[in-house]
């Protein structure tokens, strides 16, 4: 099977200026002589992936490792410096007038999505992205209604302003927007932060039931390394804009020290069960999510004939 996106060695580099200037004046005039001194900056270095159809991705690493520079290469919002990004096989580069058809097909909703409603109603926000895919009326009203059910808002919801809305309800009409152009590859940078717990799950469901009904890509973007665990099939741990690891959860997670060592922590449960088997207690020490150690524990005093 061929990747739907391939990353093949990306670097972005700016170039910064080292010297420190009295006033905005002096500073200005050193640019416009050429007499600043630049030195490179890479936000993302030599990086090469490939993302699978209908696989689910999780990209953790600390602010300022590389995430967000690398899902904005995702879907063209950025051009690499070196190297190209290749989706169904094709430089999305190739012909830059045709860069707008990609992010129709990998969308990407932005940390705090809510920020960017700005219709009269929830139904007009939610089909802003398929109307200017040029869709008729018939084909963005299914759009619409469609990711407004993946999402759990009502026909009253669509009714509504989007201003009218809780702050969750807000989180997830913008995410909808998103859903209503059937991307290829659905992105989702940060998407529960600033919500409580409740709030959390309820918008992981949602992703997890949108991947599972139309097999589309994911790549969810989180601190949560418990989030990334119950959701992603896979992990991408950026570190000082490098790829550092690439795998299944169990693979990524089983690296305790070196993810410590970036300043990550696999989820504390993974750390009690850790230590359980190393005290010998007969317990796996893959567990990575509070319903997963709840399961263990009943295994292990089933097999001991406690329950």
């Amino acid at each position: 099977m061929e990747p739907i996106i391939k990353v093949d060695n990306v670097s972005m580099c700016f170039n910064l200026s080292t010297e420190k200037h009295e006033s905005l004046k002096e500073y200005l005039l050193a640019m416009v002589q050429g007499r600043l001194q630049y030195d490179e900056f890479y936000a993302l270095k030599d990086v090469s992936l490939d993302i699978m159809p209908g696989d689910f991705y999780g990209l953790v690493g600390l602010n300022g490792s590389g995430k967000s520079t690398l899902i904005q290469h995702l879907n063209g919002l950025l051009k690499p410096t070196t190297g190209r990004i290749l989706l169904g096989g094709k430089d999305i580069w190739a012909d830059p007038k045709k860069i707008r058809d990609v992010r129709f097909r990998v969308g990407l909703v932005f940390q705090y999505p809510e920020y960017q409603l700005f219709e009269e109603t929830v139904y007009k926000d939610i089909s802003f992205g398929p109307k200017n895919m040029g869709l008729d009326s018939a084909e963005i009203d299914r759009r619409v209604r469609r990711a407004a059910e993946f999402v759990g808002l009502s026909e009253e919801h669509l009714k509504k302003s989007p201003f009218d809305l809780s702050g969750g309800e807000k989180r997830r009409a913008a995410i909808a927007g998103v859903m209503a152009m059937e991307p290829e590859v659905l992105i989702l940078d940060e998407p529960t932060a600033g919500l409580d717990p409740r709030g959390r799950e309820v918008i992981l469901s949602l992703v997890r039931t949108y991947r599972d009904q139309t097999g589309s890509t994911v790549i969810l973007v989180s601190h949560s390394m418990e989030d990334v665990a119950k959701t992603a099939d896979k992990v991408l741990v950026l570190n000082h804009s490098h790829v550092a690891m690439f795998g299944t959860v169990p693979e990524v997670y089983s690296r305790t020290d070196e993810l410590e060592e970036m300043g990550l922590t696999v989820p504390q449960i993974t750390k009690i069960f850790r230590s359980l088997h190393d005290r010998g207690f007969e317990v796996s020490p893959s567990v990575f999510t509070v319903s997963q150690g709840a399961d263990e524990l009943m295994r292990y005093f089933e097999g001991r004939g406690m329950v």
